[in-house]
């Protein structure tokens, strides 16, 4: 078959595959056009997920009727002032999307500028393009995109439920909001009820505002600077996790990614915090000179590579860490809501609205399952029924008894508070200034115990075990140089190689904390991971685990009765331990309940 040229509109619809996947993504391109536009006020309509209508409007500065002609043509763009393709200020560069979208769907544009008389509106029908037209339109753009993907019917077949298309549609629209606080965003549709983010003052307002007031009252603030690179935004405390990295919103330069490195700096930062399985909510927002990073990765433009990833990765890991270590006290308040919510009797959802003389277990005579008495009438009868009844509900799993005792009045102005009582054997009960503290004593002790270990290894280094016999592993040339070249910091924690030869290390010391170990094993993770990622080695982690497995099982155990001197002493413990307000495993270590919600849960307030 001989070569031949294909024709304008099939090269523009091969171009759509990569710019226009779906709804949402040609939201994403128009809406960013808007904020490159200097939009104040974005408003956002779909029907049908996006594929029947996609309309969005912004207060920018608008098109000329000149510029408005020349916009749908492919690679024309008023984003790039010369040829330099490292210096990109937009989120838009590579005039692409207009002219994709109007290849493979009806599209209309309505445009104003403030030298024209009057605006100017342009129709692009599978790529025949119309003449322009003047329109009635007071300021800004207004883009309308329907039947989306009518022209090329195989890519309808790939899209997915309009719920799902509009919640990608608003995923895009939640990221590109949480870039900009400074514009007011308009989510409509028919599948969901609209959704209005005004114009905020701070990055904190409007990450609450999109990701809810459990992350406002549980967010870290970040902040660090190093050589050019500045890493600020928000950080979830651990106890406040999610069992994906959907919660995780990474920008650079106002540009929401999902980068790789970022990713990885994110998930070694938390090691020390989470379980692998589980996930911290976080806003990250990286700036640096345009020249330091390209952009021009991909035609989505939301892959970015820096010239010196090492040092973005380091300053996003110490800064995060730091930031935790200040709050490491702190547990997330989601645990204490929920606390206060299973107390709640039900049908209370406001002051008045429980009667429990209506109650199944007044009307009917019985016990109630949770332990109360019906009166019936006669007082006498329900309160001599109350020891029966306790077993005909049946045992306790655990000892049930309450050990209480008159609080330290000096103790009580402290943080975690004084002492009060323990229930069931397990959980320290505190009393502070304005409520009360509810303590997991095994969590807390296991944090404790840890902490103790992670500083006297740093101290001490790790222990190491001399092999007998080196052991000489075989692998790839470049596997075996990247694990030579960070020899010095493989032997801070206790594993000691050295090179044998091409492609080949001999190891001749290892950690005893990991006892009879693969060392061939150890080896080929370490070097696949550096490959990958380049982050945290698998050996620390490892050392941690092992730390947080000792600490485990070295800490005061669920159902062991203490005195009151000692759960006072591990109260104290807990506020001079950094990360004492989750365990190991990203569990809270302790609720907090406030006073002003005990008597609202009463109806006392």
């Amino acid at each position: 078959m001989p070569v031949r040229q294909l024709s304008e509109a099939i090269v523009n619809r091969i171009a759509a595959g990569e710019v226009v996947e779906r709804p949402a993504s040609v939201v994403k391109e128009l809406v960013e056009n808007a904020l490159d536009a200097g939009a104040h006020r974005i408003d956002v309509l779909t029907d049908g997920g996006g594929r029947r209508l996609i309309r969005v409007t912004d207060d920018g500065e608008g098109m000329t009727r000149a510029d408005l002609e020349l916009s749908v043509d492919r690679h024309a763009t008023s984003k790039l002032s010369g040829d330099d393709l490292l210096a990109i200020d937009t989120l838009g560069f590579r005039g692409e999307a207009l002219p994709s979208i109007g290849a493979v769907a009806r599209l209309i544009m309505t445009t104003r500028h403030e030298s024209e008389p009057h605006a100017w509106t342009l129709e692009v029908d599978a790529g025949k393009k119309s003449a322009v037209k003047p329109a009635a339109l007071g300021q800004g753009t207004t883009v309308e995109v329907r039947d989306l993907f009518y022209a090329t019917p195989a890519r309808l077949k790939f899209l997915k439920t309009d719920r799902s298309e509009a919640e990608a549609v608003r995923e895009v629209v939640r990221r590109l909001a949480m870039s900009r606080p400074d514009v007011a965003f308009t989510l409509a549709g028919e599948e969901r009820a609209p959704v209005t983010w005004g114009a905020a003052s701070d990055n904190l307002t409007r990450l609450g505002d999109v990701l809810g007031p459990d992350f406002r009252a549980n967010a870290v603030a970040i902040q660090s600077e190093r050589d050019g690179v500045r890493v600020e935004g928000f950080a979830g405390l651990p106890t406040l996790s999610r069992a994906n990295t959907l919660g995780q919103y990474l920008f650079v330069n106002g540009r929401p990614v999902r980068d790789k490195l970022l990713v990885g700096a994110v998930r070694g930062a938390y090691a020390d915090y989470l379980p692998r399985d589980r996930h911290p909510l976080l806003a990250l927002f990286v700036t640096l000179e345009s020249r330091e990073v390209d952009v021009n990765v991909h035609p989505a433009k939301t892959e970015v590579r820096f010239r010196d990833g090492g040092l973005v990765r380091g300053l996003i890991v110490r800064a995060l860490k730091e930031a935790l270590v200040r709050e490491g006290q702190r547990a997330a308040t989601t645990g204490g809501s929920a606390t206060i919510a299973a107390f709640r009797p039900l049908g209370t959802a406001r002051r008045g609205s429980y009667d429990w003389r209506r109650s199944p277990s007044f009307s009917s005579g019985r016990p109630d399952p949770r332990g109360y008495m019906p009166m019936r009438g006669n007082a006498a009868v329900g309160f001599a029924e109350v020891a029966q009844a306790a077993f005909e509900v049946g045992e306790p799993a655990a000892d049930a008894r309450v050990e209480s005792f008159a609080p330290a009045p000096d103790l009580i102005e402290r943080p975690l508070g004084a002492a009060r009582a323990q229930v069931h054997e397990t959980y320290i009960v505190s009393q502070t200034r304005d409520g009360l503290i509810i303590v997991d004593q095994h969590a807390a002790h296991e944090r404790i115990v840890y902490e103790r270990m992670k500083a006297a290894i740093d101290k001490a280094g790790v222990a190491r075990q001399i092999l007998l016999i080196p052991e000489i592993v075989e692998l790839d040339e470049s596997d075996a140089a990247r694990l030579t070249a960070r020899a010095d910091e493989l032997a801070r924690f206790g594993l000691v190689i050295e090179p044998f030869g091409p492609g080949a290390v001999a190891v001749r010391e290892a950690p005893s904390m990991l006892g009879d170990i693969d060392v061939q094993g150890l080896l080929r993770d370490l070097s696949e991971h550096m490959a990958e990622w380049d982050d945290s080695l698998p050996l620390e982690r490892r050392l941690l685990h092992v730390s947080a497995t000792i600490a485990c099982h070295g800490s005061v155990r669920a159902g062991r009765r203490l005195k009151p001197e000692e759960m006072n002493a591990l109260l104290r413990e807990m506020e001079a331990v950094p990360n004492s307000g989750q365990c190991n495993h990203g569990r809270p270590t302790y609720v907090e309940l406030k006073l002003t919600d005990i008597e609202r849960l009463f109806g006392r307030r």
